[in-house]
């Protein structure tokens, strides 16, 4: 793979005073009482800074998935094989995957990114061909992949994003053992424990869930922290292909100011991933749920992150983000359309 400079998005920070004074009025004087739509209020507000005005509009959403497999999965890791990421991948494109269903239902237009699949894809006009490499490396006997990969990952990325069209974007992700990578990133990036962030993915027992733990103890090990934190260092030794494809494309489409919708456990380890590079990222980012896997609620409490939905969900492939896409219309809507006390002629408190 050839040298290259790693060059990441300027994002401008949604802050702007005048602005979010002229937001707050607007949605406390709407015909409720204070506060009484609660988080669906600090959404709109939100939505209004992304898009730098009074009146929100979400145009042409759309769900990009990126998909990978991961060499830790030899190390038993999961309760599935390795096979199934392309498995999936040609459910996906097919159309009978969740994400499938739930994209046809709120009006998405889906693509399939291959970020690191180990097979050879035949082409299809939903699939993205950026392969790095067939899968990341065994990080329990190495890194993951060389810092060129990693770069090279992240900037593919961006290109991704940089050929869409819309103003919302949704990532999700597939690939069978990227919780452990996810966790151990998790883990590296917040100082948090291996039990504090390693849940059973796709449906571990006690047993299998108890060596899993074991597995990325010793993979920590293996890789010391670097000081100071490099965080495309760790994302090499750590990481995969479809968490580095996510966060630079979460990246890309902040700084063209759009919305971004993120998924769930390993989505959120792309968003920390995103956010640690350029911290003003996360003013674009919509966490559309808490994923029943136990290290998402420490991503959650690090980035001090509200998520809209709870529904045990622990599916991946964007299937949370898109769940949540009627929340964002509602706040969009009532920011646009619902009464004001003076225009409706009705009494405030």
């Amino acid at each position: 793979m050839q040298s290259q400079t790693l060059n990441l998005p300027p994002i401008e920070p949604t802050a702007d005073a005048w602005l979010q004074t002229r937001l707050r009025h607007k949605i406390d004087h709407k015909t409720k009482p204070l506060g009484a739509l609660g988080l669906l209020e600090a959404l709109a507000l939100q939505l209004g800074l992304i898009q730098r005005q009074e009146s929100v509009s979400l145009c042409d959403p759309q769900m990009v998935v990126f998909a990978a497999d991961h060499g830790i999965a030899a190390e038993g890791v999961s309760a599935y094989p390795q096979a199934v990421t392309v498995q999936m991948v040609g459910n996906m494109l097919a159309g009978g995957a969740a994400i499938n269903v739930f994209a046809r239902q709120h009006g998405f237009a889906l693509q399939v990114v291959d970020a690191g699949v180990a097979a050879e894809l035949p082409a299809h006009p939903q699939l993205l061909q950026r392969k790095i490499a067939p899968g990341t490396k065994n990080l329990c006997r190495e890194p993951a992949m060389s810092r060129l990969e990693a770069q090279a990952a992240l900037t593919a990325g961006m290109q991704v994003v940089q050929g869409l069209p819309g103003n919302v974007v949704a990532f999700g992700e597939m690939g069978i053992a990227n919780t452990s990578a996810a966790a151990l990133l998790l883990a590296r990036l917040t100082g948090a424990s291996i039990e504090e962030t390693t849940g059973r993915g796709t449906g571990l027992d006690d047993a299998q869930l108890l060596h899993k733990r074991g597995v990325l103890t010793r993979a920590l090990t293996r890789h010391p922290a670097t000081e100071p934190l490099d965080v495309v260092g760790e994302l090499a030794a750590l990481g995969g292909f479809e968490i580095a494809m996510m966060a630079g494309a979460m990246l890309q489409a902040a700084s063209e100011r759009r919305v971004v919708l993120v998924d769930g456990f390993i989505a959120g380890v792309a968003a920390l991933l995103a956010q640690a590079l350029v911290p003003a990222v996360q003013d674009y980012m919509v966490f559309c749920h808490r994923s029943a896997e136990i290290g998402h609620r420490v991503l959650l409490a690090h980035l001090q992150a509200r998520p809209l939905l709870a529904l045990e969900l622990r599916l991946g492939e964007g299937t949370g983000a898109l769940l949540a896409w009627p929340l964002l219309q509602s706040a969009a809507n009532f920011l646009n359309e619902m009464a004001s006390f003076e225009s409706a002629g009705v009494s405030e408190k």
